[in-house]
C-alpha cells in the first residue's frame, strides 16, 4: 500500500516500509510514520543567543535536542553528520516527551527556560515536537524551534500553537537557488508568514559565496521581510567551509557587513554572525 507523505513539500510517494528522502519518515500501513520519534542524537544546554535568538529571553539558556534527518540537502550543512543520515547510521538515545520535560526542569537552576528543537530539521518529526512542546507548556516553560521552514501548512499548524519562538532559515531569495538545495522558496515564505502569526520569529541567512551573496538579493529579501513586519530580526551570517563545500573560502567579513547594512535599509534589527 503506497502513501503520499504530506509533511513537507516534497510529497514523497512511498511504498510500505519505504523511507522518504528526509531519512526520518517511512510508510507504514498506509500512513507516513516518524522514524526518529524521541531518538536524540544531540543534546546540550545552549545560550539562547546560539539558536540564534537575540530578542527572546536574552541571557537565558535552553535545553537543545536534535535527532537525525533533514528534507533539504544543503552542500554546506554544518550538522551533516546527523542531518544527512538515517536511523541505521545514527547514534542516539531514546528520550521520550516525559523524559525530555524532566531534563528541562532539572536544568532550570542553570537558567534553562525550556526546550529548543534544533540541530537537524525538527519538523520532519513534528509529532515529537508537538507532543513534547505540549508538556513543556504545561510546566510554564518555553518552546523554540530552529527550522528550515520547508514544510506544509498542515505540518506548521500542528506545531505552531505550542511554539513560543523560532529561528527560520531563509537561505536565499531566489527560487532557482533554493531548488539547488532541495528546497522551495514559496514554501518557506508561507511558513514565515504563518509562524509570525503565532510566535516570536527571527530569520537567518547564511551568506554563501556564489549562492546568495549579492546586494540586490539581500535588498529584495529584507524588503519582503519588512512587508510582514520591519521589526523581525534578521541574522546575516558568514559562511565557513563545511561538508561538500569544504574547499570554498569563508565569506569575506567586509561583504557580510555590507549586506547587513543593505538589509538595515528595510529592517530595524539586523545582526551579523560568525564574524
Amino acid at each position: 500500500m503506497s502513501v503520499v507523505c504530506e509533511v513537507c513539500f516534497h510529497h514523497c510517494l512511498l511504498e510500505d516500509e519505504q523511507i522518504g528522502r528526509c531519512r526520518a519518515r517511512k510508510a507504514l500501513e498506509g500512513k507516513s510514520f516518524s522514524v526518529n520519534y524521541g531518538k536524540i542524537t544531540s543534546i546540550a544546554l545552549d545560550p539562547i543567543e546560539k539558536k540564534p535568538l537575540q530578542k527572546f529571553f536574552p541571557g537565558s539558556t535552553i535545553l537543545s535536542l536534535g535527532s537525525f534527518g533533514c528534507n533539504l540537502s544543503c552542500p554546506f550543512c554544518q550538522n551533516h553528520s546527523i542531518s544527512m543520515i538515517g536511523e541505521e547510521e545514527a547514534e542516539y538515545q531514546l528520550i521520550l516527551p516525559d523524559d525530555a520535560v524532566k531534563l528541562a526542569l532539572r536544568e532550570k537552576e542553570r537558567g534553562n527556560i525550556g526546550i529548543a528543537f534544533t540541530y537537524n530539521e525538527p519538523l520532519i518529526g513534528y509529532e515529537y515536537v508537538r507532543d513534547t512542546a505540549r508538556l513543556i507548556r504545561n510546566e510554564g516553560m518555553k518552546n523554540v524551534a530552529v527550522t528550515n521552514g520547508c514544510v506544509t501548512q498542515s505540518t506548521a499548524l500542528a506545531v505552531l500553537p505550542y511554539i513560543d519562538a523560532l529561528n527560520i532559515d531563509l537561505k536565499t531569495f531566489r527560487d532557482s537557488s533554493y531548488k539547488k538545495l532541495g528546497g522551495d522558496l514559496e514554501t518557506v515564505k508561507k511558513f514565515i508568514q504563518t509562524a509570525h502569526e503565532y510566535a516570536h520569529i527571527e530569520l537567518t541567512t547564511l551568506i554563501v559565496p556564489g549562492l546568495n551573496d549579492g546586494v540586490d538579493e539581500i535588498e529584495e529579501l529584507s524588503s519582503w521581510v519588512a512587508s510582514i513586519d520591519p521589526e523581525i530580526v534578521l541574522h546575516v551570517s558568514r559562511f565557513f567551509p563545511a561538508w561538500k563545500m569544504d574547499q570554498v573560502r569563508p565569506t569575506q567579513v567586509e561583504l557580510v557587513y555590507e549586506l547587513a547594512k543593505a538589509a538595515r535599509n528595510h529592517l530595524k534589527y539586523v545582526y551579523t554572525g560568525n564574524c
